[in-house]
């Protein structure tokens, strides 16, 4: 489980810390949790190959001391021989533990990509309100990639250029103590360098992933409405939006290099420098009789590894910030609740019949608007129930209610006696089709796109649906028929054709309930006609829900329920409605005298 306490202290405004670090590399390595003998096996490869490389400064210290001070030339052929094979070992477990690390990456990365879509699935219609597709795709690809560099990269490697350094550090005290204290006293800059240097990089690495978050979601909204960008002529305008955005995280990135480049720079100088008075005293105890030359050749090799093991860490430590900034991003998400998901004991609802009681519905979004207030209606089975009314009086918030997609404030909804809040919202939204205006296709096949209403149809049953759409016809007159591609959203069928996809695939998932938002609203006469047509077979037998731009549609409803500024001031049948005289016979009359003009 992710720790939210992690997420409580980012709420809190403090300074990151290194337990803060800490704490969301836990997190991190949680994630590995399921193949954790796998990545202890890897390690410990990793670890026993830099073991191995430990002792090759003592085998030249030895071919030093040993073989060219004695003239051994038989002891010179078996260092030479045993250091090779120290090589060949060395090799081969830091390819075995290395190989085992990359696997875990991997498989922890396609685990935790599963797991984030199949959480963004659970979450509300809120959430994505409130949020940029952009911004979604790159938390789900860019941060999901950081985390796998930090798996497999960093945290592995920190630990073995750690062990390495330990080491490293124990040998040439073993060596020579004298020596070994010049490098301690740079241990506590670097250290404070470390720590300084790192939590700044941290927070402008959370920063990129953001800006590149947004650059991502700007191309997104640009490219998915390429038609609009064209017909106005803005080609020039999203270039620069984008162009801005990215030179945002450009601004972003350059200050994370600078402050890279300074940590890594002012490292590489001190201990450098520590490299330069070791040689320089190391040669003093040569000359002074208590150091061999091997055993001084032997000490700088180990401070060079030294060395390169703290230029290695500040790296490692840059890069773990990094991906630990990404990771925030990541677990912000993981700890995002579903708003809508089942209550306790909620109960599978089979074989509706359809009849709804809607009963003192209220319904606000988070700046406390009321949108509905105290709406109460019976809906019988069978029944087409008509929504009108200004735009704004909360029509479609209304429809939204009944498959779950936001909660009421107060008040409840009930199918068939059930409140639906006591159900299971999978076997809820079973029974409801929804035909809305603006029509989602995928860019697959036409028989793929009608089968997403029922998955195991077969080619007869998807064949019949577009029948039953009035669909069929022109499907086989286009080249590929039902296997034909349809393009990105469906962009190479016409608006009509597109609705009456929606409608095949609303006819095979055979609803109890149906929902229709401006079905027809947007088509010309011709095509609206043969919509109507097919609505009309789907609608029969069903509890039908319709909000129609279009009074003329909605005339032979079984009721009529007039909303405006959240509450319903009138129902009735069409010619009821007519009779009274108020905003239904109001709406009607403009409507038809905007015809007459035209």
């Amino acid at each position: 489980m992710l720790s939210t306490k992690y997420m409580a202290k980012q709420d809190s405004k403090q300074k990151y810390s290194i337990a803060t670090l800490r704490e969301t590399l836990v997190n991190i390595f949680a994630l590995s949790t399921p193949y954790r003998g796998r990545f202890y096996s890897a390690t410990a490869l990793v670890l026993v190959g830099s073991a191995i490389w430990l002792t090759v400064p003592l085998g030249l210290r030895e071919l030093l001391d040993a073989v060219f001070d004695a003239g051994n030339e038989d002891l010179l052929n078996l260092l030479a021989i045993g250091l090779m094979g120290l090589f060949v070992l060395q090799a081969l477990f830091s390819f075995s533990g290395n190989y085992f690390l990359e696997w875990v990456g991997e498989r922890v990365v396609t685990d935790l990509r599963k797991k984030v879509y199949e959480h963004l699935h659970r979450l509300g219609f809120r959430f994505f309100a409130e949020r940029r597709l952009g911004e979604i795709t790159s938390r789900l690809t860019n941060d999901v990639g950081s985390i796998r560099t930090a798996l497999t990269d960093s945290l592995p490697q920190l630990l073995t250029v750690s062990f390495s350094m330990i080491g490293s550090v124990s040998l040439m005290v073993a060596l020579n103590w004298r020596l070994s204290a010049v490098i301690f006293v740079t241990v506590p800059f670097i250290t404070i360098a470390t720590r300084y240097f790192g939590q700044k990089i941290r927070k402008l690495s959370k920063s990129i992933q953001d800006d590149l978050a947004d650059s991502t979601a700007v191309a997104e909204d640009a490219l998915g409405a390429v038609r609009l960008v064209k017909a106005f002529v803005r080609e020039d305008y999203e270039v620069g939006r984008y162009t801005s955005a990215i030179e945002k995280l450009f601004v972003t990135a350059r200050k994370k290099m600078v402050l890279t480049q300074l940590f890594w720079s002012g490292v590489g100088i001190m201990f450098m420098s520590t490299l330069v008075i070791i040689f320089w005293y190391g040669g003093k105890e040569v000359l002074a009789g208590r150091l061999t030359a091997g055993d001084l050749v032997a000490f700088i090799i180990y401070a060079l590894n030294i060395s390169r093991s703290i230029s290695q860490t500040s790296r490692l430590y840059t890069a773990v910030n990094t991906a630990a900034g990404a990771s925030e991003r990541i677990f912000e998400l993981l700890d995002e609740e579903p708003e809508i998901k089942d209550e306790t004991g909620a109960t599978q609802l089979n074989h509706v019949r359809g009849e709804i009681i809607v009963d003192g519905l209220r319904f606000s979004y988070e700046d406390d608007r009321s949108v509905l207030k105290n709406i109460s209606f019976e809906v019988e089975h069978g029944q087409t129930v008509a929504l009108v009314g200004p735009s704004g009086a909360g029509k479609t918030t209304l429809l939204n209610l009944i498959p779950r997609f936001y909660d009421p404030t107060s008040g409840s909804i009930k199918v068939d006696g059930e409140d639906i809040r006591n159900v299971k919202v999978k076997s809820l939204r079973e029974q409801i089709s929804i035909v809305p205006q603006e029509v989602h296709l995928f860019g697959t096949s036409i028989s793929e796109n009608i089968k997403y209403g029922k998955l195991d149809a077969t080619y007869e049953e998807v064949v019949q649906a577009a029948k039953d759409a009035n669909a069929h016809e022109f499907i086989t007159q286009i080249p590929d028929g039902y296997d034909a591609l349809i393009g990105e959203k469906g962009v190479k069928l016409s608006g009509g054709q597109r609705q009456r996809l929606a409608i095949a695939r609303a006819i095979l998932k055979n609803p109890a309930i149906l929902l229709l938002d401006e079905a027809t609203s947007s088509l010309d006469s011709e095509s609206e006609a043969q919509v109507q047509d097919a609505l009309y077979r789907l609608m029969e037998n069903r509890t039908t829900f319709v909000i129609a731009h279009r009074l003329s549609t909605i005339q032979n409803a079984d009721r009529i329920l007039v909303l405006d500024e959240g509450n319903i001031v009138e129902d009735g049948t069409h010619q009821e409605l007519l009779s009274k005289g108020g905003l239904y016979s109001h709406l009607y009359e403009l409507q038809f005298r905007d015809l007459d003009r035209v």
